[in-house]
């Protein structure tokens, strides 16, 4: 049976985790959200995975993977972080992680690349559905975190089920009103009005902090100057443009 460390400071998400990869039949040797603690658990239970958060107590994630480098040790890193700074992301890289995961990212999409790394579970094609749908929110989350859009606000989650709505299928952009919105607002139990001022709120968030620059280089051209913003049918087609095309590549 192959062993799983989960080094996660989140103890919600690290049971979520937990009971994840128990159910598809990994052994979970450990789980602790101290960075310290992780090293010697790391010795002990010698895990085929670390599944791990850069930011833990005592130690962070860039401690427990050098001294693991520096050990010698075998087990495979998969890192996740809330960073989108690509020296971080290539330092984790060359500290020898196989993957680095985006939070908030899905224990479904975890298990998924554990599953890759150990080649020793199928992964059946309605997983690989939830996988590219994993996927797709990671994409999104980074594209917001960028931009200035925090997933406190309830229009992270209204914004984001728009943009994966419109990805899906592009026509709904031309009936935001009738037919996004009511949606929207039936599968997190609101009014179609309050899911379309809580989009435009999310979008004035990020203007308001200035990231009109991050915007319009993750767009690859001067889509938007100084203060003038998008309305929210502008911009969950922009991003939703975006991910299709580059789905293509």
């Amino acid at each position: 049976m192959k062993r799983i460390l989960i080094l996660e400071s989140n103890e919600t998400f690290a049971a979520e985790l937990s009971a994840h990869f128990t159910k598809e039949g990994y052994d979970v040797c450990g789980v602790t959200g101290d960075g310290a603690e992780g090293l010697k658990l790391l010795e002990k239970c010698s895990p085929n995975v670390v599944v791990m958060n850069l930011l833990l107590t005592n130690l962070d994630g860039f401690n427990v993977l050098e001294e693991a480098k520096r050990n010698g040790r075998k087990a495979d890193f998969i890192v996740m972080g809330n960073f989108t700074d690509d020296k971080i992301i290539n330092r984790t890289i060359a500290l020898g992680a196989r993957y680095y995961l985006m939070k908030p990212v899905p224990a479904e999409l975890v298990g998924d690349r554990v599953a890759e790394i150990l080649e020793d579970v199928p992964v059946p094609k309605e997983k690989f559905e939830r996988r590219r749908a994993g996927s797709l929110d990671e994409r999104i989350s980074n594209i917001f975190i960028s931009i200035g859009i925090p997933p406190h606000i309830k229009g992270y989650n209204y914004l984001r089920e728009g943009i994966k709505m419109a990805v899906n299928d592009p026509h709904i952009i031309n009936n935001v009103t009738k037919g996004l919105y009511p949606i929207i607002g039936e599968k997190f139990a609101t009014s179609a009005s309050k899911v379309e001022r809580a989009i435009r709120h999310a979008i004035e968030v990020a203007w308001n902090r200035g990231r009109v620059d991050a915007v319009n280089a993750i767009f690859g051209a001067r889509v938007y100057i100084g203060s003038e913003k998008p309305t929210n049918s502008e911009f969950i087609a922009l991003v939703a443009d975006k991910l299709i095309l580059e789905s293509m590549v």
